[in-house]
């Protein structure tokens, strides 16, 4: 049964969904003081239903990495991920001129149930120099609030339209040269106490053999510190995924930085012409307790995707 949520908005600031005295997640989609790390919304913190931390939060290693963010690491000869940037022949540069912005325009829906929250965001992705590049609608929704599963979820989508008169080219240090460094999309950094943590796929597969690999999902299970506690993050893909623009593989770090993203231009670049649109659509489940694969494929199961 779901558990009733409270939701609180600071206007012009962030959205937080509360239950049973948990902040489950803080949307902030103000703008960030720093430039360099690429100003867009994120959500941060991200919390089991215990009040279990599993987002971190500009780790010192990349202080661009904040919770769960929508990003882009080559787009056109600009960095919308943020910090260096990968030059292919020449390693990591600081090129503050390349990093681009995604601005919150406003929320056209904001709809609020005793135990669901949905919003549909408006932003524009800003090159440098301001130029508007793209345009976004970007839906979230929180649902499945269940103590009993121990879990929540958090349904992130998105429509990106070419807004230039010419091509968008998407792409990653991966498809620019660097090995298996293909990381682009919907991202999230983990805790550095997750550091070390299991990685899961279905078929048995797992660690970071996943690395470029692809399945339906693929779930982190970490454990904290100070607490005799662990959690777990399920990222699904909606089965419409397969057939948008491109076709995506996992970018996913356990050792050091604890990253699972849903890369859409892994080992390969992609274009999207003047006035098209692409949309891809996923799903978080933050859980409390080490969940093996058997109860992931049953929670998955019980809680399909709707048809979008």
């Amino acid at each position: 049964m779901s558990e009733r949520i409270t939701v609180t908005h600071r206007h012009g600031e962030r959205v937080g969904v509360a239950a049973a005295g948990t902040e489950l997640m803080s949307y902030v989609y103000a703008p960030d003081p720093v430039a360099y790390e690429s100003r867009k919304p994120y959500a941060h913190p991200l919390r089991t239903l215990a009040g279990r931390r599993v987002s971190g939060y500009r780790p010192h290693d990349h202080r661009w990495h904040k919770g769960l963010q929508l990003a882009a690491s080559h787009l056109s000869g600009q960095n919308f991920w943020g910090g260096h940037s990968y030059v292919p022949g020449n390693w990591y540069q600081d090129l503050p001129w390349l990093i681009g912005s995604m601005r919150h325009d406003c929320f056209e829906q904001f709809d609020v149930t005793p135990h669901s929250l949905g919003l549909g965001e408006r932003l524009t992705w800003l090159a440098n120099d301001g130029e508007p590049w793209a345009d976004e609608l970007r839906d979230l929704v929180v649902h499945s609030v269940e103590p009993d599963e121990g879990a929540w979820a958090l349904d992130w989508s998105i429509e990106l339209t070419n807004t230039r008169d010419v091509p968008l080219e998407f792409g990653s240090p991966a498809a620019a040269g660097r090995e298996l460094a293909g990381y682009t999309g919907l991202c999230w950094r983990g805790p550095r106490d997750f550091g070390g943590g299991e990685v899961l796929a279905p078929d048995g597969r797992g660690g970071e053999e996943m690395m470029g690999g692809q399945s339906p999902w693929l779930a982190f299970v970490g454990e904290h510190d100070e607490i005799d506690a662990h959690s777990t993050l399920i990222f699904a893909h909606a089965p419409e995924n397969e057939r948008s623009i491109h076709e995506s593989h996992w970018f996913v770090r356990s050792h050091g930085t604890p990253m699972v993203a849903f890369s859409w231009a892994f080992f390969e670049e992609f274009e999207l012409a003047p006035g098209e649109s692409f949309g891809y659509r996923y799903r978080v489940v933050i859980a409390d307790g080490a969940w093996d694969r058997d109860r992931i494929s049953r929670y998955l199961e019980t809680h399909p995707f709707q048809e979008a």
